[in-house]
């Protein structure tokens, strides 16, 4: 009778074990679908002013748009880009971890070579990708690395290649 109780307790203990796990739900997961971020790389080695907005579709894609105006144009050639994107997450949580974004960007720069002085201002539009990662903490506060290539399809002798870098700081909500 024994043998029999312990078999049972086994086989019942077996049973329950093997039932589905329950997805397990983080609090900035939850009816959190929009993101605001700030580029603090750009902002402190370029003096860029670079402020995105991130709409999460689902766990495993995201739309947005960031804003660059630059402050300083005596540092760098670039007067403004607005950038839209779309990105897809490959990790299993929901929108972050490591991801590959299509992008275009609309840009206005001087068209300057190394030698010349003249300040001609030409507007771009450019289309890359990019990779990076993005982390998120449990009271919704976001941290992402980024980087990617894109080409110039408008005519511009210099500006040909556009490349987007940051290191964000955001906000789920």
């Amino acid at each position: 009778m024994k043998k029999i109780t312990l078999l049972f307790l086994l086989f019942a203990a077996t049973v329950s074990i093997a039932q589905e796990k329950v997805e397990e739900k983080y609090p900035q997961d939850i009816n959190k679908k929009h993101e605001l971020k700030i580029n603090a790389l750009t902002l402190l080695a370029f003096k860029w002013v670079d402020v995105s907005y991130e709409g999460l579709i689902d766990d495993e894609s995201s739309f947005g748009a960031v804003l660059t105006l630059n402050t300083d144009t005596n540092l760098s050639d670039l007067s403004y880009a607005i950038t839209p994107y779309y990105r897809r997450y490959f990790s299993g949580k929901f929108a972050r971890g490591f991801f590959v974004e299509g992008f275009g960007m609309l840009f206005s720069a001087d068209d300057d070579d190394l030698f010349d002085n003249g300040n001609e201002e030409k507007t771009g539009l450019a289309f890359g990708i990019s990779v990076g990662g993005k982390f998120v903490s449990q009271k919704g506060f976001s941290t992402e690395l980024l980087l990617g290539l894109g080409r110039n399809f408008l005519e511009n002798e210099n500006n040909e290649v556009v490349g987007r870098i940051g290191i964000s700081v955001g906000y789920r909500f």
